[in-house]
């Protein structure tokens, strides 16, 4: 047996069992759970020393802040904090004022560990919490919680805690709004130099997401409504294992908000402010082709990013329009689209307009199909103008 394990058995011969466990474990998956145990037990008992032994420094008393007296000690007094690592447990000294004001008891350690009143509870652990709940339903986070950890979380606790955290955050938004809407820029978001000289890309989309129909309760229909989405992000290579490079996107960031093109605009703006979008060169704007996000690329981001049409988005109109054209059940039909699609993924798409305006002004043509070929031209023509042309590498990556 190691020298460290028989150190540990000196400090806590209460681990006993924990060690025998330790030396039954057959498997590494057993041996690792085992010594994992007795981890977070040693972890538990290391923070309480060192909390005990902090806890013995003299307190220097405050004023009291309605009398002024000096507030004095009334002894020792148990707190217990939730953390990832355990149930954390140990005593510091409590003050009152002398006159008796009503200010409560005062815990001058508690201040110095960043612990507010009623705290049951560690930062980093309702932040694990919170972190996990984003990715999966609050019952599975408690979960996970429990086998990853060994930490015993209620879903409606964790619920709590993302619903406090939320709040705190909508808060924070909304000053942030303000102070943008006075004419108070963001600071641009601290990032490396490598990942600061990367392109970047942003865009946005709406997503359908199921509702409950009443507060409180999920009785009743779901209901689907629209959250609108922007994301940013920073366009980079990595080197694969065969030395070739492939486009890998980095420091990714999110605005959303369940409401109208309007209200994304003001978060997506003040969002982008903070990406670095009036310092960073190039910035691409990807997106498809719907009026309300060409506006706001119009209104918000016109003076600093390339528009990109969304190649999968122009690809579609395509087929729409010349399946009408050429007969989409034919095998012509369908070579002529596979041909533009390819020329327009390659940089090629002044070809294929080209191609489209010559073929709506042919002679002989059905009204339907030049009807549908001169909304494609001028559909494509529109967004082309804005940088469908020569942007295959913004294009493919999505």
């Amino acid at each position: 047996m190691s020298c460290l394990i028989d150190t540990i058995r000196e400090i806590g011969p209460e681990w006993q069992t924990m060690f025998d466990e330790l030396e039954k474990a057959t498997t590494l998956s057993l041996l690792i759970i085992a010594a994992w145990q007795l981890a977070r037990v040693l972890a538990v008992r290391m923070v309480e020393e060192t909390l005990a032994r902090r806890a013995q420094a003299k307190t220097e008393w405050r004023p009291c802040p309605k009398c002024g007296k000096r507030l004095q000690s009334k002894g020792l007094a148990p707190r217990q904090i939730k953390s990832p690592i355990g149930d954390i447990k140990w005593q510091r000294r409590l003050g009152r004022c002398p006159n008796k004001c009503i200010i409560g008891q005062v815990a001058p350690f508690d201040r110095e560990l960043g612990l507010v009143s009623n705290q049951k509870s560690d930062t980093g652990l309702r932040q694990a919490a919170c972190l996990v709940a984003i990715f999966v339903p609050f019952e599975t986070a408690s979960i996970l919680l429990k086998q990853l950890a060994g930490i015993d979380i209620s879903g409606q606790t964790i619920w709590e805690w993302v619903q406090t955290v939320g709040q705190r955050m909508m808060k924070s938004l909304e000053a942030e709004l303000e102070r943008l809407a006075t004419g108070e820029l963001p600071e641009v978001e601290t990032m490396s130099a490598e990942v600061a000289a990367q392109v970047l890309l942003t865009g946005a989309d709406g997503v359908m997401v199921p509702f409950r129909p009443q507060m409180g309760t999920a009785a009743g229909k779901t209901r689907w409504r629209e959250v609108k989405v922007a994301v940013f992000a920073r366009l980079g290579t990595v080197c694969t294992r065969a030395g070739q490079k492939t486009p890998r996107l980095h420091h990714h960031r999110v605005a959303a908000v369940l409401g109208d093109i309007d209200d994304l605009s003001e978060r997506m703006w003040l969002e982008g402010l903070k990406q670095g979008v009036k310092e960073t060169s190039p910035v691409v704007w990807l997106s498809d082709g719907a009026r309300g996000l060409w506006r706001l690329f119009d209104e918000r981001f016109q003076p600093y990013a390339t528009g990109v049409l969304d190649f999968y988005h122009a690809a579609q109109n395509i087929w729409s329009g010349v399946k009408v054209w050429l007969d989409g059940r034919t095998t012509h039909c369908r070579d002529w689209f596979a041909d533009a699609r390819h020329r327009l993924r390659h940089g090629q798409a002044d070809n294929v307009l080209k191609e489209v305006k010559a073929a709506a002004a042919s002679p002989g043509l059905p009204d339907s199909a030049v009807k549908a070929l001169t909304k494609l031209y001028n559909y494509l023509e529109k967004h082309g103008s804005l940088g469908i042309q020569g942007v295959h590498p913004y294009m493919v990556i999505r």
